[in-house]
C-alpha cells in the first residue's frame, strides 16, 4: 500500500452533501405550539450511518413531533445495526464471517435491501456491485491514515468481487456468499431505504409534514409552511453554490451521489468511496449525480451506478425511464440535465 497525503485543511473527513434543504430563516422550536394553533417546527439532528440525519416535522401537536422523530431515529438505528459492516454484530458482518460456509438468516428488511441490491447490478450491468465489499485495502473512515492499494493487491481482491456470488433464498430467509473472503458493502443501496423507515414512522405517527435528510438524500412528505418543500441542488466544482432549486411537494426523493463524500487526496488525485467493481479503484468521469422520483425504489442505488458507468449513462437512463429526472455533473465541469430535471429545476437569483 501507498500512504496517502491528507489536506491539512481536512479535507479528507469533508462531506459536501450535494442536495441542500432551504427552510428559509426558521426559529426552531422545541417547546409549547405556537400561539394561535399555528403549526410549529421541530429539529433534531443525530450522527447516523457515517453521515449527519436531519430530520424537520411541522405540526400544531409538539410533545407528538418530539415523541414521533424520537421514535424514527430509533428505527433507524436499529436498521443501521443490522446492515452495516463496520458493527461486528451486524446481519451483514455475520454474512461476511459465513462466507463460503453456510448460508445466514437474514430479517425481511435486509432481505429487501439485498433484492435491490441485485436489481440494480442487473440494470446496470454490473456497474454497481455490493460485493465490493471484498475490496478490504481501501479506508474512507474518519482517521487520517489513508492507505492506497497496490495493483497487486487489488488483483487478488478482485476475483471476490462478483453480483452472482450472493445468493439469495427469499422463501428460506437466507444469504449466502459463495466464496471464503467475499464481503459486502451496502453503502450504496441501505441508506435510502433506511431513511425511509424513519419516515414510515414519522407517517404512522400522525406527521403529515416531515422532512428527512442523509448527507444529502431528502426525503419530504406533506408540506413546509403550507408551501412545496424546497431543496437546493449544490454545484458539486463549487459546493458553495447552487445550481439551482427543486421545489418538491408532497411525497418525494432527492437522491444524491458524488467524489465529494468522503475522500481523501493522494499524488494529487481524490480517491473516493465510490469504487468501480471491475477495477477495484474509484470512478472516474463523473463528479456529482442527482435523481429527484416519487419514491426511493426508483432511484435506490442508481447512482452509484451512474457514478461507475459515466456520464453517458444518465441520458440513457432518462431515455429508458422518462420521467426521472437526472443530473450528472462531470469531472471536465460539464453538467448535463434530463427533461425532466430541467422542468424541476429552478434557477438559483444571482
Amino acid at each position: 500500500m501507498q500512504q496517502a497525503s491528507v489536506r491539512p485543511n481536512g479535507l479528507s473527513r469533508r462531506r459536501v452533501a450535494m442536495a441542500l434543504p432551504l427552510l428559509g430563516s426558521v426559529l426552531w422550536h422545541t417547546g409549547a405550539a405556537a400561539a394561535g394553533g399555528r403549526l410549529q417546527p421541530c429539529r433534531a439532528t443525530r450522527p447516523l450511518m457515517g453521515t449527519q440525519v436531519d430530520i424537520v416535522a411541522e405540526g400544531p401537536d409538539g410533545p407528538l413531533l418530539r415523541h414521533a422523530i424520537g421514535r424514527a431515529y430509533a428505527e433507524m438505528q436499529r436498521l443501521e445495526a443490522l446492515m452495516s459492516r463496520y458493527q461486528p454484530q451486524s446481519v451483514v458482518s455475520r454474512i461476511h464471517l459465513a462466507a463460503g460456509i453456510t448460508p445466514v438468516a437474514v430479517p425481511p428488511e435486509v432481505m429487501a435491501v439485498l433484492q435491490s441490491a441485485q436489481r440494480v447490478s442487473a440494470l446496470s450491468r454490473g456497474a454497481f456491485d455490493v460485493t465490493v465489499g471484498a475490496f478490504k485495502s481501501w479506508n474512507f473512515g474518519p482517521d487520517s491514515n489513508k492507505l492506497v492499494p497496490g495493483a497487486a493487491e487489488l488483483a487478488r481482491q478482485r476475483p471476490l468481487v462478483d453480483a452472482r456470488g450472493l445468493v439469495l433464498d427469499a422463501q428460506a430467509g437466507k444469504a449466502f456468499l459463495v466464496r471464503q473472503g467475499m464481503a459486502l458493502d451496502l453503502g450504496g443501496i441501505a441508506k435510502l431505504p433506511i431513511l425511509e423507515a424513519g419516515m414510515k414512522v414519522l407517517r404512522s405517527e400522525g406527521v403529515e409534514n416531515a422532512m428527512v435528510n442523509g448527507g444529502g438524500d431528502v426525503l419530504t412528505h406533506g408540506l413546509w409552511q403550507g408551501r412545496p418543500w424546497r431543496v437546493g441542488l449544490r454545484d458539486p466544482r463549487s459546493p458553495e453554490r447552487l445550481l439551482g432549486v427543486v421545489a418538491v411537494t408532497g411525497t418525494g426523493v432527492v437522491a444524491s451521489s458524488g467524489d465529494y463524500e468522503r475522500f481523501f487526496f493522494h499524488a494529487g488525485q481524490r480517491q473516493h468511496h465510490v469504487l468501480n467493481p471491475r477495477t477495484g479503484r474509484p470512478s472516474s468521469g463523473v463528479h456529482g449525480v442527482s435523481l429527484v422520483a416519487r419514491d426511493v425504489a426508483a432511484v435506490n442505488g442508481l447512482g452509484a451506478a451512474l457514478m461507475v458507468q459515466g456520464p453517458r449513462a444518465g441520458r440513457a437512463l432518462a431515455q429508458r425511464v422518462p420521467g426521472l429526472a437526472v443530473l450528472v455533473a462531470g469531472q471536465d465541469g460539464s453538467v448535463w440535465q434530463s427533461t425532466a430535471m430541467a422542468a424541476l429545476l429552478e434557477p438559483v437569483a444571482s
